[in-house]
Formats: structure tokens, C-alpha cells, sequence
């Protein structure tokens, strides 16, 4: 190699490096990030408790058989029900022909009944002349009232029978759908033995658990908000029951639901107020920064370059929360983009951002 080449690469990486920072340079450099904001308000929030809570049906029953016998049928796991039609059979042949006799016995006794009545008129016209047909009139008038006593006897097991086979269908008294077949066809049944279990799932409502102290803050009809894993909506409060553990000290709340998102079964949570509306200084959740020195949150100021503020929160209402100290009302606080801002940066606002804040009248509670 030749003396004074010995450098020449280094040189000219050199070179490269400052062409590049001096292209950089006269390019301004890269973009300042891009950041959405909001302004800090005075909001109205309501402390609130979200409770675990379930979907329920309202009609949610163990159908039983009522007479004893051999089921011939049994409705289908997932078969939807209208009211009235059977879900289950039990073999009726005994019952039936208990009901062909009894129908001849009223017959019988309707036949008797009828010829004691035409005798007790012919009786009646031969008393007014002859005085010895009144004794045997006496006694066919005891025989009628005896065979009309007879008569509502056998109509009345007649109809005792008629009962009997009507309860051998099993039958929906409300539309719905078979979630679980107890017994199946061929087995035995005695009453009260369950059969089939039919959930009603277009009437259902939230039950759910709450402390005393929220029964200051809702009554009869309030509406309060339901929270699902895929969806939320709200639903007035159709009742409040005392729950029997007294030690608890707990009451349970039901919620009328629509039938559409919600399914049976489903869990979710109840968003209940636990203390009076208060107005605070509030910004949305997605403004904290949370770090292990503390909460904080990126100001944006004048010249739109970013300072990092501690704050101090407080209470929560669903998407807002409440800062007690470090930015005041009317300060633009980040909320998307934050995770890339450093303290003295130049950022870009973005001029579709959201509206300030309001009070959000549909959120969950929750305090940091």
C-alpha cells in the first residue's frame, strides 16, 4: 500500500456522513410526531361500583309430569317451544279407556235420569185423579233426585279423568327453548318428576349484587349501564330485592334487558352509583402515562412542544378521570401518541381531533 492511502477509506466515510447530516439538516430534519388532544374541563362525574352481574331469563322452569306413567316423547334439546304445544308425552292408553268408561256411565245415568223424569210426569197426571199413585209418585221423585245425584257423580269423574289425560302432555306454558332434557323417552315418571328444563330466551334481565349504601342512589326504573364483553348498553332497574344474608348487607338488583346482543348465561358487569354527582377537573383515561416515578400526563403548550406534568387523579367514570393536582381547566393534554413524546418535542396536532371533554353518562367506575 501506498504511503499517505492508508486513511482513504475512513476518509471517505467521513465525507458521507457529513453530506448525509448536512442533507438532513437542510431537509429540517424528521416530522415532528403526530399527537390528538383534548382539553382538561370541569366535568360532572358520579362515583360509581361495577359489579359482576349475570344474564338471566325470566322464565326459566323445570317442566314436571303430573300424572305418573311411561314418557313416549320428549322434545329435542334446542327445540323452540310456542306456548301451549307439548314438550313431553306419557303414555295414556289406562287413562283412556278409564275416560270410555265413565262415558258410559253418564250415559247410564243420563238414560235413568231421562225415564224418571217422563215417569214422574205421568205420575203427576195420575195423582190428580187417584189418590194411590201419589205414594209411587213419592217414590219415583226420590228416585230422579237420587239419579241426577248420580248423574253430576259420574260427570264429575268423568271430568277428573278428562284432567288426568290433559296432563299427559307435557306442555309449554310460556315460548321458549328446551336447554336440557332430564328424562328421556321409555323411562318411568311419577309427579313432580322433572322433565325437561324450558328457557325463555327473549325475556331476560341482569341480576347482580350491590352494598346497601348504593340503594340511596337508585330506585325502581333508574337506568343504569351494562357492560358485556362485546357490547354494552343500559336498562332500567325492574326491581330491588333484600337479599336474605343479612350479614352481607347486600340487596339484589335485576335490570330489564332487550333480547338482542344479550344471551342467557352471559356475564357481565353493573355499573352502580355509590355516591352524589360531583363536579371535577377531569380528562380522558387515555391521557395517563403510567411509569414506576408515577402518573403523568403530556401537556401541550403554546408553541406546541410537549412537557411531561405529574399528576394526581382521583375519582373515575368510565372513559374520565378526575386529576386533583398538576394541570389546570383548559389545558391541552395528549391522548394518542403520548408513548413517543419526550419533554421539549415539537409535536404535530392533528386537526381531526375529539371534541373536549364532556361528561360521560354511560362508564364504568373505577378509581386508580
Amino acid at each position: 500500500m501506498k504511503p499517505g492511502l492508508t486513511n482513504v477509506p475512513g476518509v471517505l466515510m467521513s465525507t458521507v456522513l457529513v453530506i448525509m447530516a448536512q442533507g438532513a439538516h437542510a431537509q429540517g430534519g424528521p416530522p415532528p410526531p403526530s399527537v390528538r388532544i383534548v382539553e382538561a374541563k370541569m366535568t360532572v362525574l358520579a362515583p360509581n361500583l361495577e359489579l359482576p352481574g349475570t344474564v338471566v331469563s325470566r322464565n326459566d322452569a323445570r317442566l314436571a309430569a303430573e300424572v305418573r306413567g311411561r314418557l313416549t316423547w320428549v322434545a329435542d334439546i334446542g327445540a323452540r317451544m310456542i306456548a301451549g304445544e307439548p314438550v313431553a308425552r306419557i303414555e295414556d292408553s289406562y287413562l283412556t279407556l278409564q275416560k270410555s268408561e265413565f262415558e258410559g256411565i253418564v250415559a247410564r245415568e243420563l238414560s235413568k235420569r231421562e225415564f224418571l223424569e217422563r215417569e214422574v210426569r205421568r205420575l203427576r197426571r195420575l195423582a190428580e185423579e187417584n189418590i194411590g199413585a201419589k205414594n209411587q209418585l213419592d217414590q219415583t221423585e226420590s228416585d230422579l233426585a237420587s239419579a241426577i245425584s248420580e248423574m253430576q257423580v259420574a260427570r264429575a269423574r268423568l271430568g277428573q279423568i278428562e284432567v288426568q289425560l290433559a296432563r299427559t302432555r307435557i306442555v309449554a306454558p310460556y315460548p321458549g327453548i328446551v336447554t336440557e332434557r332430564i328424562l328421556s323417552t321409555g323411562e318411568h315418571v311419577t309427579e313432580g318428576d322433572a322433565v325437561v328444563r324450558l328457557v325463555q330466551p327473549d325475556d331476560i334481565e341482569v341480576v347482580a349484587r350491590a352494598p346497601l349504601a348504593s340503594l340511596h342512589y337508585i330506585a325502581q326504573g333508574t337506568e343504569l349501564e351494562v357492560i358485556g364483553d362485546r357490547h354494552r348498553g343500559t336498562g332500567p332497574v325492574r326491581a330491588l330485592v333484600p337479599f336474605r344474608d343479612g350479614r352481607s348487607h347486600l340487596f339484589e338488583i335485576r335490570i330489564k334487558l332487550p333480547p338482542t346482543p344479550w344471551r342467557v348465561g352471559e356475564s357481565v358487569r353493573l355499573v352502580v352509583p355509590s355516591a352524589d354527582p360531583i363536579e371535577v377537573l377531569a380528562v380522558p383515561r387515555d391521557a395517563l402515562v403510567l411509569r414506576r416515578e408515577g402518573t403523568s400526563v403530556f401537556r401541550i403548550l403554546a408553541d406546541d412542544t410537549a412537557e411531561r406534568v405529574t399528576v394526581t387523579t382521583g375519582l373515575g367514570s368510565g372513559g374520565l378521570i378526575q386529576i386533583t393536582s398538576g394541570i389546570d381547566a383548559g389545558d391541552r393534554v395528549v391522548i394518542r401518541g403520548a408513548e413517543r413524546l419526550r419533554q421539549g418535542q415539537k409535536v404535530s396536532v392533528l386537526s381531526d381531533a375529539p371534541s373536549p371533554v364532556e361528561g360521560d353518562r354511560t362508564a364504568q367506575a373505577a378509581t386508580p
